[in-house]
């Protein structure tokens, strides 16, 4: 894990990430979620994203009330951003390492094979 900081320098890679990161918005400061704080941390490599926030998902108040909502929405919009479009893994974690959001392709397939496949 590379811990996330404001002016550091990243790889390529990492950058096109923390562009689209950029664009989440925290719903408690109305701003995005690299300058309100959130992400703690990442790392890119091959087909897998992971992330970790900027909270402990067991301590009692992040999960009653609007912070459990807030970082829900967070969690959600991150897999939405990443998941078949530019990763097959993507996990998110909490600061103690728990994994808070999961998505893993395991299949291989992409969003035009589901669309078609036969149910």
């Amino acid at each position: 894990m590379k811990v996330y900081m404001p002016g550091r320098e990243w790889p390529q890679h990492y950058r096109a990430v923390l562009d689209e990161l950029a664009k989440i918005t925290d719903p408690v400061t109305g701003g995005d979620i690299l300058d309100s704080g959130v992400v703690a941390g990442l790392e890119v490599s091959g087909d897998t994203l992971r992330v970790w926030l900027n909270f402990e998902s067991h301590a009692e108040y992040n999960i009653t009330g609007a912070s459990a909502i807030a970082y829900s929405k967070i969690i959600g919009d991150i897999i939405e951003r990443f998941a078949l479009v530019k990763f097959q893994k993507v996990y998110v974690y909490d600061l103690k390492n728990n994994p808070v959001g999961v998505f893993e392709n395991r299949k291989g397939y992409t969003i035009e094979d589901i669309s078609t496949e036969k149910v």
